[in-house]
């Protein structure tokens, strides 16, 4: 069982930079996180992801160069560093985690994530 509290979401301007926080309690190493977001009215979209422990990280290619994910393996924490935002970054920001099942980071598959946060709001406004 994998628990999830995100946090961090606030309302910035246009260029602004926010960083959202992820603390996992249940299986840390070697499973894969992912931060989600979903904006009104549209779909799901995958934004960064994580093969915990060894850290290899994946970008949706709209955030590649203005988003970093990161974990801290001590705190059983990731962070996603947002910086330059814009318009389109706005919407809600879930993290989920595979938990110890087989996954693969870089296929941004939402239906290998099995335990999912309640989500944080990030607003970004011109």
């Amino acid at each position: 069982q994998v628990e999830l509290v995100e946090s961090g979401g606030a309302s910035v301007q246009t260029g602004g930079s926010l960083r959202l926080s992820c603390v996992v309690s249940g299986p840390f190493a070697k499973t894969c996180l992912a931060w989600f977001r979903q904006a009104p009215g549209k779909e799901r979209e995958a934004v960064a992801s994580i093969f915990l422990g060894p850290g290899m990280t994946y970008y949706t290619d709209s955030v590649k160069g203005r988003f970093a994910i990161s974990q801290d393996i001590a705190e059983n924490t990731v962070y996603l560093q947002m910086n330059n935002l814009k318009v389109e970054d706005d919407g809600m920001y879930y993290c989920a985690s595979s938990g110890v099942n087989i996954c693969r980071a870089f296929e941004f598959d939402a239906s290998e994530y099995h335990y999912w946060g309640q989500g944080t709001r990030v607003t970004v406004s011109a």
